[in-house]
């Protein structure tokens, strides 16, 4: 696939994010490389200790500021065929100075991925301190344009079919170790550009909801959490949970997952927009609360997702957004027991005009692979 979109669809991207600049009363906005960066531009550069940005003005045309040497890494993204300045500079030349041409005294507008290498030299030149620019650039990125759920929809596809061949790479006897690198290999050959990464939770492991693999012998008794993803092009990321079993689970085991995959159903049910982003997080937690598991739920329900694997809008207590179509997030409750086992159920799901569409189709049942 393609590493970018057409590049009328950062054209669209770009104006919107002048105004939006305007609106939010700022006189220009400056991205650095990263995914805001990506978003707009169809650029993965990324930025040393010379300074590359995107300059966007709210009145005039936008400009991308960018060392001489590093210009061949701008030469597959939209830059050229956008209405937009390239200003290269040599060392000696101030790069801030250019970034800034035109402006006096500006309100600024920072991406939150600008380094203070590059944030400090801009603020000094004015009297008014930079701002950061999230409530511009969340707003672009979070409501997803149907280039981008095509390509979520395609890493969805692509990190299914990883998990349907778990039977190839998950046995007893194996440590997490081993079986992560057979993952990692099905991930690249399953269409992904890079493992962003692999999770092998198996036994008492599989309670650490942030563990990643380990030299633990996988025992025919285990429990195993397996969450997995990474980026297809052009960036868009996968990610996507699953639990796996090898014997007949333990009752209490096997009570505890029925409460898990009813909690994620609720919450993918209650998933439509006008609904809050709390109110989506409280009908998984309700269910696991209600069973008697409240203190073992000891995360947020979900993240939203694209060009980074985690970004707005956060599924969380506390948080009233109120969704909207084309919004994606994750749906991922869990329960952890500490020392003996834990599950998570996880799926990418894209509002649509009166719901959700959910992008991981493999079962959600405790996966049970032969020994």
């Amino acid at each position: 696939m393609a590493a970018r979109f057409e590049s009328d669809v950062y054209a669209r991207r770009l104006e919107r994010a002048a105004d939006l600049t305007v609106h939010a009363g700022f006189d220009a906005l400056v991205v650095g490389t990263g995914p805001d960066f990506r978003y707009l531009t169809g650029s993965d550069a990324d930025t040393f200790e010379r300074l590359t940005a995107l300059v966007i003005p709210a009145r005039g045309r936008a400009r991308v500021v960018t060392a001489r040497l590093e210009l061949a890494s701008l030469r597959d993204s939209a830059i050229g065929d956008l209405d937009l300045d390239v200003v290269d500079w040599v060392d000696g030349q101030d790069p801030y100075a250019l970034a800034l041409a035109g402006l006096a005294d500006p309100r600024l507008a920072v991406s939150d991925t600008l380094p203070a290498l590059h944030l400090i030299p801009l603020s000094e030149r004015f009297s008014h301190a930079p701002e950061l620019a999230t409530g511009v650039l969340r707003e672009l990125r979070m409501i997803k344009d149907d280039a981008e759920i095509e390509a979520l929809r395609r890493a969805g596809a692509a990190i299914d079919r990883v998990h349907a061949r778990m039977g190839e790479f998950l046995r007893p006897g194996r440590t997490e170790g081993q079986v992560a690198a057979d993952i990692d290999a099905a991930i690249l050959a399953e269409g992904h550009t890079v493992a962003e990464f692999i999770i092998v939770g198996s036994g008492p492991n599989g309670a650490d909801p942030h563990h990643e693999h380990s030299d633990r012998v996988i025992g025919v008794d285990d429990i195993v959490v397996i969450d997995i993803g990474g980026p297809v092009e052009p960036g868009y990321n996968s990610d996507s949970t699953r639990t796996y079993c090898f014997a007949p689970p333990r009752p209490d085991i096997a009570a505890a997952y029925d409460v898990l995959e009813r909690a994620q159903a609720a919450a993918v049910a209650v998933a439509r927009p006008g609904v809050t982003a709390e109110a989506v997080d409280a009908a998984a937690r309700s269910v696991i609360t209600e069973a008697g598991y409240g203190d073992r739920f000891i995360h947020r329900t979900g993240h939203g997702i694209g060009l980074s694997v985690h970004e707005e809008p956060y599924i969380v207590a506390g948080n009233d957004e109120i969704l909207r179509e084309g919004m994606a997030f994750s749906i991922e409750p869990g329960v952890y027991f500490g020392g003996d086992w834990g599950a998570r159920i996880e799926d990418i799901v894209v509002l649509t005009a009166d719901g959700c569409e959910p992008l991981n189709n493999r079962p959600h049942s405790l996966v049970r692979l032969a020994p």
